[in-house]
């Protein structure tokens, strides 16, 4: 919840000077943080559905999910995998922001072959030196996914998108600002 990349993409979706001034929620997993319970990797999906109902209850406005690093794969999970079958959660999601969206960590390698029947309008943003999402692995898995999707790879840029998060921040505005009137 307090990685740079989070906090940046934060302030794209709600800081006046991007233009969207959304409202926000930024959440620690499930044993991360001060939160409670157990981490174990797989689970988490609940916390984004979880996130979701409470942003559904609390404006009743449609929802952007945007998650980074593992937050984008519990995203997926939530939203277009095992989490999926809670239609009242999944039908408030508008958007689908992929940030950082990893293949491989040193403890796992990601797969997502729930993207093929995703249709949530998708942006998978990564850095082309991603050390989590090597480009190629990258692109596989973004072409795998069903659309609507775009794919921007920032040159230059890794995991973190040291240097470069007013770049990932542009993109992540552009997009936005194309799928919800």
């Amino acid at each position: 919840m307090h990685n740079k990349v989070v906090y940046h993409a934060m302030k794209t979706l709600n800081a006046p000077e991007w233009g969207l001034c959304w409202p926000v929620l930024r959440f620690n997993f499930r044993g991360t943080g001060l939160s409670q319970g157990t981490h174990d990797g797989s689970a988490e999906y609940g916390d984004v559905l979880a996130a979701i109902h409470w942003l559904v209850n609390a404006y009743s406005r449609p929802v952007v999910v945007a998650g980074f690093s593992f937050g984008a794969a519990m995203a997926v999970n939530a939203c277009c995998g095992q989490g999926s079958e809670d239609s009242n959660g999944r039908a408030s999601v508008h958007a689908l922001a992929l940030i950082g969206l990893p293949t491989r960590s040193e403890a796992q390698d990601y797969s997502y072959p729930s993207l093929s029947s995703c249709t949530i309008p998708k942006l998978f943003l990564s850095g082309d030196r991603d050390q989590y999402a090597p480009a190629a692995e990258w692109r596989q898995v973004a072409a795998s996914g069903a659309e609507p999707k775009r794919a921007v790879a920032i040159s230059g840029a890794d995991h973190f998108f040291q240097g470069q998060l007013e770049q990932m921040q542009q993109a992540l505005a552009g997009w936005l600002k194309e799928q919800l009137p």
